[in-house]
């Protein structure tokens, strides 16, 4: 894929990152998970849809309290992992289809709640909103989730720096924080929560690995420099720590005119 807003048009493929992004990207804290019930997401009975899923991680996680969910994505080695993951979980209230959120494949007025976690800027907004509020009930809630880790720690500024400095046209602060505060729809609701997540050394070399900037986009020998960087960079410091985190929550209740 590739978007001239995005990394300055740079093409950058997830499905490379498919298996690092299952082991070392589901590290939303529990408050999401909290906050979303809070807000009518993940309630027994419910239908809902998670576009741009992924590995699947937010409907494994709300897959327990009784929703029937479907989660969505473009890339296919992405859907397989997260299929194989609710499978070995018994999981059988979720449903994994390989998809273009700009076209979504369900009747009208399926839904109760749409999410999108980490990937909102990736759509085409004219085409994906009319298909949000097509697919949604009367009533029904969307939901934008992005989490970033903050600058104001030394590994994480260091390894930030690290793959600006191989990949300069990496701007993922053009897209995230930024996409959070459009009026998808009339009624936004905005919350901003920060939170400590842990790491090993590893698992946040992993976190790095599967993030747009490296993996996804870097050719093998710039990749390969990358890693063998970052493993010395993190090689001073302990073998856990916690890295300061902003969990962004932007919400809309969508009411639909009477026809």
């Amino acid at each position: 894929m590739n978007f001239s807003h995005i990394d300055g048009g740079k093409s950058f493929d997830f499905g490379r990152t498919a298996a690092q992004y299952a082991k070392y990207r589901d590290i939303y804290p529990d408050t999401l998970y909290r906050r979303l019930f809070e807000i009518g997401v993940g309630r027994s009975g419910q239908k809902l849809l998670d576009i741009g899923t992924g590995t699947g991680v937010l409907p494994l996680h709300l897959a327990g309290s009784g929703a029937e969910i479907y989660g969505m994505d473009i890339a296919p080695e992405q859907i397989e992992v997260a299929r194989r993951e609710a499978a070995v979980r018994g999981l059988d209230k979720v449903q994994y289809l390989v998809g273009d959120a700009n076209h979504l494949p369900f009747a009208d007025n399926t839904f109760d709640g749409v999410t999108a976690a980490q990937c909102f800027w990736y759509f085409d907004k004219k085409k994906v909103l009319p298909e949000i509020r097509r697919v949604l009930k009367d009533g029904g809630i969307f939901v934008k989730i992005y989490l970033t880790y903050t600058l104001d720690n030394e590994i994480a500024a260091r390894s930030h720096s690290l793959v600006k400095e191989m990949n300069p046209l990496w701007t993922p602060e053009a897209s995230g924080s930024q996409d959070m505060t459009d009026d998808c729809f009339p009624g936004r609701q905005t919350e901003h929560i920060y939170c400590e997540l842990p790491f090993t050394r590893e698992s946040w070399l992993g976190r790095m690995t599967a993030c747009r900037g490296t993996l996804a986009s870097m050719d093998a020998q710039t990749f390969r420099r990358w890693e063998e960087r970052m493993r010395e960079l993190l090689q001073p410091y302990p073998e856990s720590f916690t890295i300061r985190h902003l969990l962004i929550l932007s919400s809309f209740i969508v009411r639909k005119e009477i026809e």
